[in-house]
């Protein structure tokens, strides 16, 4: 019987408190992923509403391409010229 009291008052002097030690540093480490994810979740939302001119944007992307190729047909012709 005097067994058993001790290894009771082990586990509650001694395993209790690494246990409780331990949990807080998991709680710690947990809380501050939490508050990472707030932060990259306010980032996404603010993402989001910047994307709402991309349609209109990607609707002109054939125009820019020709007039960029035109540009640099020209540029390489007067290029070939010079160092012709």
């Amino acid at each position: 019987m005097v067994l058993w009291w001790i290894g009771n008052a082990v586990l509650l002097l001694v395993i209790l408190p690494v246990v409780i030690f331990l949990l807080n540093r998991v709680l710690a480490a947990v809380e501050r992923i939490r508050h990472a994810t707030d932060d990259i979740l306010s980032g996404g939302v603010a993402l989001v509403g910047e994307l709402t001119e991309v349609p209109g944007a990607l609707a002109t992307t054939d125009e820019t391409v020709r007039a960029v190729s035109v540009g640099a047909v020209r540029y390489a012709g007067s290029v070939a010229k010079l160092l012709g």
